[in-house]
């Protein structure tokens, strides 16, 4: 095997340990009726965990700038109708009073 084709594959294997270790298999969000939908939304571009890292620091205004911020800067494709349930399921189960 040519040094090539050994780089490529050992670095095929470290991307797949690396996918595999990614897994959020216990990970979950709380629950309540609209954690289907904060979870098809945010975990299409990053893990679910870091709504739990946020949480000790957002009040609701915050939660609607993070929502807006993943929109217009990061590109998340949410459709608009969804924006207020999500904010309300974040603000109610992990934000600040």
């Amino acid at each position: 095997m040519s040094t090539l084709a050994t780089l490529f594959a050992s670095a095929s294997l470290v991307v797949a340990a690396a996918v595999a270790a990614a897994d959020e298999g216990g990970n979950h969000l709380k629950d309540g009726p609209e954690a289907a939908t904060v979870r098809s939304a945010c975990s299409v571009c990053h893990s679910t965990d870091y709504i739990e890292m946020n949480s000790p620091f957002l009040k609701r205004a915050g939660w609607e700038a993070e929502v807006g911020k993943m929109i217009k800067v990061m590109g998340a494709t949410i459709p608009e109708a969804d924006v207020p349930r999500i904010v309300d399921y974040l603000t109610r189960n992990y934000g600040v009073e």
